[in-house]
């Protein structure tokens, strides 16, 4: 990790136009980027005050990715993600009580309070974890594409990474195996430009992400990861290409991160300035305002909205703080498989 900071980021101009959807999906991802924001913003005021422990590493500023790209998905499809990846789960449908109770390490929470913060998991809604790997994801995301295609299912993988994994060997291995087999998996790069610590420049000799995936021989597309709008019509894209082709593609949501890395990151390697510059595209601020320039969206309805999300916010919260601690007599529990016959572990 660099200990300096680096040159700061041009910071294009906000995204602007008219929104091209109907009422009720314009407003859905609007409440869906809300949500996403006010529980994380929750999550690192309870982080503080040490009801959440190990680490966390918050998406704020990143919501219209997950919020574009889930709407884009069906209840069949397979999600796999990062560290990052509280956005990813509750918008997949993992409810925020278990969420939340997760990360308190409630036996309550979606893995039981053993997996935290980053180890989200929920199998009945495909989401198939978190992964504190970096590139972790990748492979496992090949190997359930190639086991719905073997077994006939008709759903697709959507895999979510940072560019920092593209530096790992998974990557490589992982778009060569996609392409060889014909496998329908969406890889979706979530490009913050400084991966853990490391400007983007700074690490790779080739910064032009597409061009690597490219290389493969898989179809690549780049998008404005700050604009929900672009990136739900992109992903409605890509993920009917990857379904209907049964091949893989590669999106590039270019992004940015406004907090660090995680809650233990000092951050030397960015310049304030530039942050607080590209907070001027947040996507929660710049959406609401061509909603309402657009006439979708009212104060008052925005408000209403804020309201019922702090709402749900604060029942989870009283959940998770409800939430029991498991037994110390079950911390053996699924460490080993049971012998045939006995129903006991050995």
């Amino acid at each position: 990790m660099s200990d300096t900071a680096t040159t700061p980021n041009p910071v294009p101009d906000p995204p602007t136009g008219p929104v091209p959807f109907d009422r009720e999906l314009a407003l859905g991802l609007l409440h869906d980027m809300l949500r996403v924001r006010r529980m994380e913003e929750k999550c690192a005021e309870l982080y503080g005050s040490g009801s959440i422990r190990g680490f966390l590493h918050l998406y704020i500023g990143e919501e219209a990715v997950a919020a574009g790209v889930m709407r884009a998905l069906r209840p069949e499809d397979n999600i796999l993600a990062t560290y990052r990846e509280h956005g990813h789960a509750l918008l997949r449908g993992v409810s925020m009580a278990a969420i939340m109770a997760e990360m308190f390490g409630k036996q309550e929470g979606c893995s039981r309070g053993r997996g935290g913060s980053m180890h989200l998991f929920d199998a009945a809604t495909h989401f198939y974890g978190g992964n504190a790997i970096v590139g972790g994801a990748l492979p496992l995301a090949v190997g359930l594409a190639l086991a719905a295609k073997m077994q006939g299912r008709q759903c697709i993988t959507a895999c979510f990474f940072g560019e920092g994994a593209m530096a790992e060997g998974a990557f490589h291995e992982s778009m060569n195996l996609a392409a060889l087999w014909e496998l329908p998996v969406l890889f979706c790069c979530e490009n913050n430009r400084y991966a853990m610590g490391t400007a983007l420049d700074r690490s790779e000799s080739q910064t032009d992400l597409t061009a690597k995936a490219a290389s493969y021989r898989v179809a690549t597309e780049t998008v404005d990861g700050m604009d929900v709008v672009a990136v739900h019509e992109a992903a409605q894209r890509a993920a009917a290409f990857v379904r209907d082709s049964g091949s893989p593609m590669f999106v590039e949501f270019q992004t940015y991160r406004f907090r660090a890395h995680s809650m233990f990151d000092p951050e030397l390697y960015r310049d304030r300035a530039e942050v607080e510059a590209w907070k001027t595209r947040g996507p929660i601020h710049t959406y609401t305002a061509r909603l309402k320039a657009q006439g979708l969206l009212t104060e008052a309805d925005f408000l209403a909205l804020d309201d019922a999300v702090g709402a749900e916010v604060r029942r989870a919260v009283a959940f998770a703080e409800a939430g029991t601690w498991e037994p110390v007599a079950d911390l053996a529990r699924d460490v080993c498989t049971p012998a045939p016959g006995t129903g006991d572990a050995s």
